[in-house]
C-alpha cells in the first residue's frame, strides 16, 4: 500500500475554519410567571436568586426525554463515506450508514453488520459475505450486494480521489483500478453473485483482511441517491442510508441531529429517540456545558479540570487509551538533519515521562516505539523510552557539534500543544545547548509543509485507520505520501514487503516488528507519547462505548432520568 494517502489522520485533526462558535440549545421557561396581585411572586423571585448561588444551579437545562446529547468539536466537511477524513465525519457515519462488518468496541475480531456472517476460502484470498435478508435503505429499498460493489467501484473511481482509497488496495486489482491501470472493474476482485452474496477476492492471503472491511472507508452508499442527487446527496432532504438512523437534521455550526429508525434490523438495541451532535467551540465551553446539563458526552476536558471531574461522585470523568501516536517528524533533506546521529541525539535528550507526567496530564503513556503495543494483536519491539543526555551530547559532538556549536537554529513547527513543544525546546537547550525556534501555524498551512518537505521538525499525530500496524509503518515506506521525513531505507521497505507477502499472523507481525526496529534505529522521527483521551458522560448515560480508534458504538446505550 505504498501509494496510501492519509494526511488528515496522520496530521491536524481540526480543519481552521470548520471550527464552530459555541451553540448549546436550551429550553427557556419563565420561572418567574405568578397570578396578577399575587405578593408570593417577590418572595418567589428572591428564593430563586438564593438558590442560584448555590453550585447546583449551574445546571441549567433538563435533559429531552430518549435524546442523547453529544459535543460535536469540528463541522464535517462531508458526510461522504468515499471522502470523509475526520474522526467527527465518521462519528456521524457510523450512525448512518452500516458496513459489512462492524468495528469490535472490546478489541477483537468485527461483527456482523450488514453481513449476518461470511466465509472464507482454504487458499484464504476469497471472502464471501451474505447480506442480511431484512436490510433496508430507510427509503425502504433492500439493501444489495450491488449497492456495495457499486459504492466501492465509487469510491475507487480517480475522479472520487477519496483520500482512504488504500483501504480498498488487498483487494485484487483495486489499486491498478484506482490508478488508472485498469479500466474495467469488473476484472477486479468486487463480484456480486446475486442480491444477498458479495464475493471479494484478494491480491494475496491477508489474515488481517477484516480489519480494513471495518473501516469507515468500507461504509456503503445508495447508487441510486447519489446518481439523483450528486454531490447534494448527503443533505437531509435527499439523505438515504442503511444504519440504525437518519439524518433528519443538519444545522451547520449548530447541530446535526440523527433520529431511530424502527425499521432497522437491528432496532430492538437501539434505545435512544436521537442523538444531538451540538457545535461547541473549544474544551472549555463544553464543560460548562456539561456542568450546565446541556451535553451527556464530551469530546475531551481541559487538563485544569482534570482533577476537579476524577473526584466526582456519580463518577463522570472517563480516561481511554487511543491507539494514536504524538511525535516529531525530522525532515531529513534538511542539512544537519540528514545525518542519523543528529536525529538520535535530539531524540534522546527528550525526557519523556517528565513531558507526560508535568505537562501533558491526562494518563498519556511515554513513547519507546512508534507503534501502540495492542494494535491488531501487535507487540512493539521498543523497551521503554531513551532518556541519555549524555550519550545525547556524544553524538552531537562525533556529528560535529560539540556543545551544539555550529548548528542552525531549527525550526519547530507545530499547529497545536504549545506547551509540550516548549518543554522539548527547554529540553534541547539544557541538555544539548541548542536554540529552536518555535513556529505555531494554522492546521492547513503546517500541513501543507509536510506534505511539501517545507519544514526542519514538525509536531505530528499519527492515527491509524485501521487496527493493523502496517497502516501506520506503511506511511515510513519510500516514497509514501505521507513519509513527512523524506527518509528512505531498503531494508525498512524489505520489511514491509516481507510483511505483506507473509502468509501467517505470526509472520506477519514479526516482519512488521523487524520494520518498526529499522525505523527506531534510523531516527527520521522521535515518538513522544501515546495518547489517551479524556471525556465526560453523564450518569443518566449508560452503555456507552468508544474503543481506541475513535470508533462510537451507539448501540445498547442507554439514557437514564435526566440529571
Amino acid at each position: 500500500m505504498s501509494g496510501s494517502n492519509r494526511c488528515s489522520r496522520a496530521c491536524p485533526q481540526a480543519r481552521p475554519g470548520n471550527l464552530r462558535p459555541n451553540h448549546v440549545p436550551s429550553r427557556r421557561r419563565n420561572l418567574f410567571a405568578h397570578a396578577p396581585g399575587d405578593g408570593r411572586g417577590c418572595i418567589a423571585i428572591l428564593a430563586l436568586l438564593v438558590l442560584c448561588l448555590l453550585p447546583a444551579c449551574t445546571r441549567q437545562s433538563e435533559a429531552p426525554d430518549g435524546i442523547l446529547r453529544l459535543s460535536q468539536r469540528n463541522e464535517p466537511a462531508v458526510l461522504d463515506p468515499a471522502l470523509a477524513t475526520l474522526p467527527d465525519e465518521f462519528f456521524i457515519l457510523r450512525g448512518l450508514l452500516d458496513g459489512l462488518v462492524s468495528p469490535n468496541p472490546d478489541g477483537g475480531a468485527p461483527l456482523p453488520a450488514a453481513a449476518e456472517r461470511w466465509t472464507v476460502s482454504p487458499d484464504g484470498r476469497t471472502y464471501t459475505f451474505h447480506l442480511r435478508p431484512e436490510g433496508r435503505w430507510s427509503n425502504g429499498e433492500p439493501v444489495t450486494a450491488h449497492d456495495f460493489v457499486a459504492s466501492y467501484r465509487r469510491a475507487l473511481t480517480p475522479a472520487t480521489a477519496s483520500p482512504k482509497a488504500n483501504l480498498f488496495f488487498l483487494v485484487d486489482g483495486a489499486e491498478s483500478f484506482y490508478r488508472g491501470e485498469l479500466d474495467d472493474f469488473a476484472r477486479t476482485g468486487f463480484s456480486a453473485p446475486d442480491d444477498r452474496t458479495l464475493v471479494v477476492r484478494l491480491a494475496r492471503p491477508a489474515p488481517h483482511f477484516l480489519a480494513y472491511v471495518a473501516s469507515g472507508a468500507w461504509l456503503p452508499v445508495n447508487p441510486r441517491v447519489v446518481e439523483r442527487h450528486s454531490a447534494h446527496w448527503t443533505r437531509p432532504v435527499n439523505f438515504v442510508g442503511n444504519g440504525p438512523f437518519t439524518l433528519a437534521e443538519w444545522r451547520p455550526n449548530e447541530r446535526i441531529v440523527l433520529a431511530r429508525r424502527a425499521d432497522h434490523p437491528q432496532a430492538r438495541r437501539v434505545h435512544v429517540a436521537a442523538l444531538h451532535f451540538l457545535a461547541m467551540d473549544n474544551g472549555d465551553a463544553e464543560e460548562r456545558a456539561f456542568r450546565a446539563g446541556q451535553v451527556d458526552i464530551t469530546m475531551a476536558v481541559p487538563s485544569s479540570k482534570l482533577a476537579t471531574h476524577a473526584a466526582a461522585q456519580p463518577p463522570v470523568l472517563v480516561r481511554a487509551p487511543l491507539h494514536e501516536t504524538r511525535y516529531l517528524s525530522f525532515n531529513t533533506r534538511r542539512g544537519p538533519l540528514a545525518d542519523g546521529r543528529v536525529r538520535r541525539a535530539l531524540s534522546l535528550a527528550i525526557d519523556r515521562t517528565a513531558l507526560v507526567d508535568r505537562v501533558v496530564l491526562g494518563g498519556q503513556r511515554p513513547a519507546g516505539g512508534f507503534v501502540p503495543s495492542g494494535l491488531g494483536g501487535y507487540v512493539s519491539p521498543a523497551a521503554s523510552p531513551d532518556f541519555d543526555p549524555a550519550e545525547a551530547r556524544r553524538l552531537l559532538a562525533e556529528a560535529g557539534f560539540p556543545g551544539g556549536e555550529g548548528l542552525p537554529v531549527f525550526e519547530l513547527s507545530t499547529w497545536t500543544n504549545v506547551a509540550v513543544l516548549e518543554t522539548i525546546q527547554s529540553m534541547w537547550k539544557q541538555h544539548l545547548g541548542i536554540d529552536v525556534r518555535l513556529a505555531l501555524r494554522e492546521a492547513r498551512v503546517h500541513l501543507a509543509n509536510l506534505a511539501t518537505g517545507g519544514y526542519d521538525l514538525a509536531f505530528i499525530t499519527a492515527i491509524p485507520d485501521v487496527a493493523d500496524a502496517a497502516d501506520l509503518l506503511e506511511n515510513l515506506r519510500t516514497g509514501a505520501p505521507a513519509n513527512y521525513p523524506g527518509w528512505s531505507l531498503p531494508a525498512f521497505d524489505a520489511a514491509l514487503e516481507a510483511a505483506a507477502t507473509a502468509e501467517t499472523a505470526p509472520a506477519r507481525l514479526h516482519a512488521l516488528a523487524e520494520a518498526e526496529r529499522l525505523l527506531l534505529a534510523g531516527t527520521p522521527l522521535a515518538p513522544l507519547y501515546f495518547s489517551t483521551r479524556n471525556f465526560l458522560v453523564s450518569p443518566r448515560v449508560q452503555g456507552w462505548r468508544e474503543d481506541a480508534l475513535w470508533n462510537r458504538f451507539y448501540l445498547d446505550v442507554k439514557l437514564g432520568a435526566p440529571r
